[in-house]
């Protein structure tokens, strides 16, 4: 049976992943460095400090990793103090599933920006615990942050399901011995290979329900939805 559902935060709850996309694309630019055509994939998931090092290093931005860091997360609550871009249908997703079972979440963004989301969506007092993977080891793919988060739960990893939008963090979950349900972001489509780790696809956070986790879970989610398009474009 299932004993705890974690949630990621970027892409599943917030729709955070253009805004990150933006403002670190715009930062790499005005820093001297060049974006490349797959930063977007390889950053999505990666904790501040993988982040941080890669726009520093492989993107040849002008600034150290700790500079880069503290700009474009300063940037990131500057545009989150105007408005954070909350999901459709997330927030009742996520009181639905709290309806049934603890809840984690297991985000790569900041400890600050976490706090300032939650906060805007009124979800603070939802999640059981909460963790950035700014305190572990290693960012998404690596499944430190989920492993984390469940012990902070006091359950086994088996006996989770995982949220989650992008491949790094599919194949997170996934490596922590989650179940997962992936719900992608139209503009950043999962790759194959990690599609094939997720137990069910969602075409919106809004089609999770208590009855969803429980099937996948349970080892019963050979229902798709939005597969059939996908397989066939």
């Amino acid at each position: 049976m299932v004993a705890a559902v974690i949630f990621d935060l970027d892409g599943v709850i917030v729709d955070s992943e253009p805004v990150w996309e933006e403002v670190r694309r715009a930062y790499v630019s005005a820093r001297g460095g060049t974006w490349q055509a797959d930063s977007q994939r390889r950053l999505m998931g990666m904790s501040t400090g993988e982040w941080s090092r890669y726009l520093s290093g492989e993107l040849g931005v002008d600034r150290t990793a700790e500079q880069v860091a503290t700009e474009v997360v300063t940037e990131m609550s500057r545009r989150y103090a105007h408005r954070v871009p909350l999901i459709d249908g997330a927030v009742d997703a996520v009181r639905r599933t709290a309806g049934r079972w603890p809840l984690g979440l297991a985000s790569s963004s900041p400890t600050r920006l976490i706090r300032t989301a939650l906060d805007a969506t009124g979800l603070s007092d939802t999640f059981d615990a909460t963790l950035s993977t700014e305190e572990t080891g290693h960012g998404k793919p690596a499944p430190d942050v989920y492993l984390a988060v469940a012990q902070l739960l006091g359950v086994d990893p088996a006996r989770c399901v995982a949220v989650e939008d992008s491949g790094n963090g599919v194949r997170s979950a996934a490596a922590a011995g989650m179940a997962v349900v992936a719900v992608p972001h139209g503009a950043y489509p999962l790759e194959p290979a990690a599609e094939r780790l997720a137990a069910v696809v969602l075409t919106s956070i809004g089609e999770l329900t208590p009855e969803v986790v429980a099937r996948v879970h349970d080892g019963l989610g050979e229902e798709r939805p939005g597969m059939a398009d996908q397989q066939g474009s």
